[in-house]
């Protein structure tokens, strides 16, 4: 039993450890890949993706899709996908100088598949690195009210 409460008391200051006094989330943090090119908080996502200015993709998995479904404007595309390039590529008629937004849930991803799709010869991606969920760069789509899409 002490051994047991032990561990508990270990895991307990550790899983502490990972929120900032701000009460960010550090694990985050430290996995978030820096992104130099563009960004945009998710109110202008939204609002550019409907008005057509730029392509909004979601690279979340079907999964999470279905939880929480995307974000009006977004078309999905599952980063996972052994085709991913390609099929962005395909969603701006292969002109890898459109403007195409990335978005998924805390930012991680965004930064990590921004950075991917630029060395693979894209010229104007932009990263929405609050997410749908939040991150250190904002509450994010669905905290801020933006309407979604389900199914």
């Amino acid at each position: 039993m002490r051994r047991r409460t032990m561990l508990l008391g270990v895991l307990a200051v550790g899983a502490a450890g990972f929120v900032a006094a701000d009460g960010q989330n550090l694990f985050y943090a430290a996995i978030t890949e820096d992104f130099p090119g563009g960004v945009l908080t998710v109110q202008e996502a939204h609002s550019k993706a409907v008005a057509g200015d730029i392509t909004l993709v979601d690279i979340r998995r079907p999964d999470e899709w279905a939880s929480t479904g995307s974000g009006e404007g977004a078309h999905r595309v599952d980063l996972r996908r052994d085709d991913f390039t390609d099929a962005i590529a395909a969603l701006v008629d292969g002109n890898r100088d459109a403007p195409i937004a990335l978005i998924c849930a805390r930012g991680v991803r965004s930064a990590r598949e921004s950075n991917r799709l630029q060395e693979a010869g894209f010229t104007n991606i932009i990263d929405v690195p609050e997410g749908m969920l939040g991150s250190r760069a904002g509450p994010g789509w669905i905290d801020s009210g933006l309407p979604l899409v389900r199914g």
